[in-house]
């Protein structure tokens, strides 16, 4: 188990190298082909690169009443009066609701003998040739990996929100 400053360090050396050209999907599931590079900590020109899938569930709207209820599962009055304030101003007060599912399943590792520079270089290039709308080349940390792909899931959220909320709109959903 890491610490906060392992996660922290984590958050702030995470970068993503090549972003996917698709944003979260409005109405279906979204699959995104991640390739996360890292330097071991413990070796000199090497690589650990690890290769998967990160889904992210169709987003959700969250209406006043559904919200109401998460909301209150053991919380007070205060609680409850925020809810009764939210369920009043529904046109206001919308929640959206994303999901990730990190699939271990499709999860592959290997080590390379090589700089993080020439290594990262490379799969850049690889995977810019291969022109996946989904694949994403991420450089992170190595022992707070998983770390790395939260960071990303979060980042995806917040570079979709805007376009599902409008295609809601546009919809008539909102």
């Amino acid at each position: 188990m890491f610490k906060e400053h392992d996660f922290n360090y984590a958050m702030e050396n995470t970068r993503v190298v090549v972003s996917p050209q698709s944003a979260i999907e409005t109405f279906g599931a979204t699959r995104f082909s991640f390739t996360l590079i890292t330097e071991p900590l413990d070796e000199v020109n090497c690589v650990r690169v690890r290769s998967g899938m990160i889904e992210a569930e169709r987003p959700r709207i969250l209406s006043p009443s559904h919200f109401r209820k998460l909301l209150l599962d053991g919380f007070g009055d205060e609680a409850r009066e925020y809810a009764d304030w939210l369920e009043s101003n529904a046109s206001v007060a919308r929640v959206l609701r994303y999901g990730f599912q990190f699939k271990k399943t499709d999860l592959s590792e290997k080590v390379l003998h090589e700089t993080m520079e020439s290594a990262t270089d490379r799969l850049e290039d690889e995977i810019r040739a291969l022109a996946d709308p989904f694949g994403v080349l991420i450089a992170g940390v190595d022992d707070a990996w998983e770390v790395c792909l939260l960071k990303f899931s979060m980042e995806m959220i917040q570079r979709s929100a805007g376009g599902n909320v409008a295609e809601w709109t546009k919809r008539g959903l909102v």
